[in-house]
């Protein structure tokens, strides 16, 4: 589900210069597909909590924990999900997950980081997305910034983003658990994750 309140996406034109001569057709042709691409990046900052929004908000309390309530919500229902605490710790780091008891069982799963948010500033709804990092040695995402599905948004010292609208796109639930090192590999693989056709932890 994509999770949006009361914000829109900022725009964003870039224009290109161009060092030959096209007909017209082709520069307006051109000039509308950049102007597509620019439109899909907006402003995003990373929140580490709801109370780290509030501050940097004033006057945006209300949405800033709805926001996080929100991320934290998608967190449960997206994250990777492990069978055990030893192999969530592979890939996150000691002490970075917890165990969570549903209907289906007993799983465990690492600990949201923080939440992407989009910028307040502009008007229309606004949308966040949880995000997560690793502090394992044995994971590529050590410090990184990540979503659920395992995109890369950069080093976890920068908590202010340019972020396209695909950023927030829905993830599938995941239903099934992983072995140790599932999350790498499956990202690596760049498998579809949810796909029943696919090898994938989805679901």
């Amino acid at each position: 589900m994509t999770i949006q309140r009361k914000r829109s996406s900022n725009i964003n034109l870039h224009s290109m210069r161009k060092h030959f001569t096209l007909k017209p057709l082709v520069i307006g042709m051109a000039g509308v597909l950049l102007s597509a691409c620019g439109a899909e990046k907006q402003q995003a900052t990373v929140y580490t909590n709801e109370n780290d929004c509030v501050s940097a908000n004033p006057g945006h309390e209300q949405e800033c924990r709805a926001a996080y309530k929100d991320a934290v919500a998608e967190a449960e229902r997206t994250g990777p999900k492990y069978n055990s605490q030893r192999d969530c710790e592979y890939e996150f780091g000691a002490s970075q997950c917890r165990q969570y008891n549903s209907s289906g069982g007993s799983f465990f799963m690492p600990f949201m980081a923080g939440y992407m948010l989009s910028s307040f500033l502009s008007p229309g709804p606004y949308h966040t997305q949880p995000m997560y990092t690793s502090y394992s040695r044995n994971s590529p995402y050590n410090s990184r910034w990540i979503t659920a599905d395992g995109r890369d948004y950069g080093d976890l010292r920068n908590r202010n983003l340019r972020v396209g609208q695909n950023a927030y796109k829905p993830k599938p639930a995941v239903t099934k658990t992983m072995q140790r090192g599932g999350f790498g590999s499956s990202v690596r693989a760049k498998s579809s994750w949810g796909s029943s056709s696919k090898s994938s932890w989805g679901g």
